[in-house]
């Protein structure tokens, strides 16, 4: 056979359903497609007149009206933008997937740039189809002389085009809503769904609804400034009325100037903020505008901590805020959203491909014109650029941090507590976020002090070197706290989480560096040294007190160690294994809790120097002795962490029965 060439073809009949069924996941997304056409239209008009192709009226005030008629189920998406003639509808309507922006960029290319050009790929406009059974268009060009066109199609691939009464230049996209869709003419979802995509889109937008009466009466655009003159005039100028007192008399009183604005009729007001807080120079925002914006954006009335303007030109264009929230204790609780945009055009929450995992703890705008979006713009193509843009990101909220703790050290050690499960969080993520924070990772310590892990290691190294002890509750080891001051040796808290995995991401790091919890194990320091001599007495001590515990206890695994303490108020106490406490802990977070393992490390530990330890070692009734064993455990127990319902109901019990032997 001989070799042939050719070119594929593409059947319209087959590709079209395609397009209205698949190409966006949302179906309420047509209602930001069709905004963004309408914004895209002003946007080159204005252009124009920049280029002095055409020159905007002094009264022109441009605008995209959506209008929802529930009774006709019906949609109207109104500009007073560049328009169409009969040509180009052919050429933007009737080729799918020919963009009228690129188009429009590709004749003006030494001319204009696409900063402010949303669209790009020419199917927009046939997400109208997922949920119409049928679409009109009614258009009329800027060009001199232009005709107006009306276009319809019921949602196949046959269309017809006509002339269009339309008067004005722009263009109106009329929906007729299919039965599956009439949700969307609903003034309230329709404003849900706009403040949703469109809440920062560059040109105003306003919501009407053509059955309701309106709560306002509109002001012609001429009549505006003069509005405006009325409204200072009645500012500055104190207003007198005459008014009849109860005996018949009149007095002369001032009235509010609040009263006689009252009178001046509502303007419409649009749904969304052209000019967002991101789009300004960090130097023009106030404290209280990041504040409302917060408040406005995340509907969080709790205020950020603190925030971070980005403001990018190059080597690609990205601004954004983002804000550190007071988030709760609770790892597992923790959710922030950061929302990512397009010249303004909202794309969707959390892209883990632009904001790294552990940045998601946030809450924050970015706003990215070079995104490499797919055709349906919501989400992105696979690029090495994307990449770029997430490093960039991280870079910034490290040299932010890093910057507070080196110049402004008070707020960042008043904000630890808050933001280091964050950090933490990006130093296990992110390796490079890791090696900008190593210096600036802190702890609070015993005495309530932040320190460095250089710090934390020097304060111990005297007699416990590279050991870092830590508290993971304040109250349940206030007992081993308590020890750890009166001999002087420092601890650090760390109760979140997050902090397991990191302290073992520390000793990764820091070779040699071991982190201990405080009830890990006795240290030497807090042994009585003018009983040294007493080996061979404390191992019989040691043995003989392990086989009453266990027998009373009735547990032979029972781990007991005896020791003579320096603190004769403790008569016993609970220790763990840390590495046997670190795999529980870890075997609950992989949800292995109860699965036999091993032993859990506990030992019992029994002060000699304590008469109620030397009491059951003397005295020879079994049935109190029996008692004092599982009194000594369950107090060490107590110490250590929480009884069991059960255990505490026998301890209670118990502690009466102790209490009436001592009154007999």
């Amino acid at each position: 056979m001989a070799v042939k060439k050719g070119s594929l073809s593409i059947n319209s009949e087959n590709i079209f359903p395609i397009i209205k069924k698949w190409l966006y996941s949302d179906h309420d997304i047509f209602y930001r497609e069709l905004v963004s056409n309408g914004c895209d239209a002003i946007t080159k008009l204005k252009k124009l007149d920049m280029m002095g192709e055409y020159t905007i009226p002094d009264d022109m005030h441009f605008k995209i009206r959506v209008v929802v008629n529930p009774d006709e189920k019906t949609i109207k998406f109104i500009d007073n933008g560049i328009g169409m003639d009969a040509q180009e509808v052919e050429e933007y309507i009737n080729q799918i997937a020919f963009s009228g922006a690129q188009d429009f960029l590709a004749k003006y290319k030494d001319k204009t740039n696409e900063d402010q050009i949303i669209g790009h790929f020419g199917l927009g406009f046939y997400s109208a189809f997922m949920v119409a059974d049928r679409v009109a268009i009614d258009t009329l060009s800027w060009k001199d002389g232009a005709k107006a066109v009306h276009w319809e199609s019921e949602g196949g691939t046959e269309y017809k085009m006509d002339d269009s009464e339309k008067d004005t230049i722009g263009t109106q996209i009329t929906l007729y809503l299919n039965e599956d869709s009439y949700e969307f003419c609903n003034e309230y979802r329709a404003r849900e769904i706009l403040m949703k995509y469109c809440s920062f889109m560059p040109v105003e937008i306003y919501l009407e609804n053509a059955t309701a009466k309106p709560e306002y009466e509109t002001i012609p655009v001429e009549e505006v400034k003069e509005t405006d003159k009325v409204i200072e005039r009645i500012m500055e100028e104190a207003k007198t009325e005459e008014k009849e007192k109860e005996d018949g008399t009149k007095e002369t009183v001032e009235v509010s100037p609040a009263r006689e604005m009252a009178k001046i009729e509502k303007r419409p007001v649009p749904l969304n903020d052209t000019t967002p807080l991101w789009t300004k120079h960090p130097n023009e925002c106030t404290e209280e505008e990041y504040k409302e914006f917060y408040r406005k954006v995340f509907l969080d009335y709790k205020e950020p901590l603190f925030w971070i303007h980005l403001n990018m030109d190059y080597p690609f264009n990205l601004k954004g805020i983002l804000y550190f929230p007071k988030i709760n204790t609770e790892y597992d609780s923790i959710e922030g959203t950061i929302k990512l945009y397009n010249n303004q055009v909202f794309i969707a929450d959390n892209i883990k491909e632009v904001i790294p995992e552990f940045l998601m703890l946030l809450k924050g705008v970015i706003d990215c014109p070079d995104l490499p979006l797919n055709v349906s713009r919501s989400a992105l193509q696979n690029d090495g650029f994307v990449k770029k843009i997430s490093e960039y990101i991280t870079k910034k909220v490290a040299d932010k941090l890093s910057g507070m703790c080196k110049t402004d050290r008070e707020n960042y050690e008043k904000y630890w507590d808050d933001i280091n499960p964050f950090i933490k969080f990006g130093c296990l993520k992110d390796e490079k976020f890791a090696e900008k924070m190593n210096d600036y990772i802190i702890f609070r310590n015993l005495d309530g002090k932040y320190i460095t892990l250089p710090d934390a290691l020097k304060e111990n190294e005297e007699k416990h070197k590279n050991q870092v002890f830590y508290v993971t509750d304040e109250n349940e080891q206030s007992q081993y706290i308590d020890m750890f001051k009166k001999e002087g040796i420092d601890a650090v808290i760390l109760k979140h989480n997050i902090d397991a995995p990191f302290i073992t991401h520390l000793e990764q790091k820091n070779e040699g560096v071991k982190f201990l919890r405080i009830d890990a194990d006795l240290t030497d320091s807090f042994k009585d040294e003018s009983k040294k001599e007493n080996e061979e007495e404390r191992k019989k001590a040691a043995e003989s007190l392990t086989e009453v515990f266990r027998k009373a206890l009735d547990n032979d695994k029972l781990e007991v160690k005896a020791e003579y303490l320096k603190n004769e108020g403790v008569a016993s106490m609970i220790t763990t294994s840390e590495e046997s406490r670190r795999m529980q802990d870890m075997m609950k977070m992989y949800g292995m809790a109860g699965m036999d393992f091993g032993a859990p490390g506990e030992t019992l530990v029994l002060n000699l120097n304590h008469p109620l330890v030397t009491y059951v070692m003397e005295h020879k009734d079994e049935t109190d002795i029996s008692m004092f064993c599982e009194q000594l455990y369950d107090l060490a127990l107590l110490a250590h962490g929480s009884l069991t319902p059960e255990r505490m109901s026998k301890f209670i019990t118990r502690s009466n029965e102790v209490m009436m032997k001592l009154t007999k």
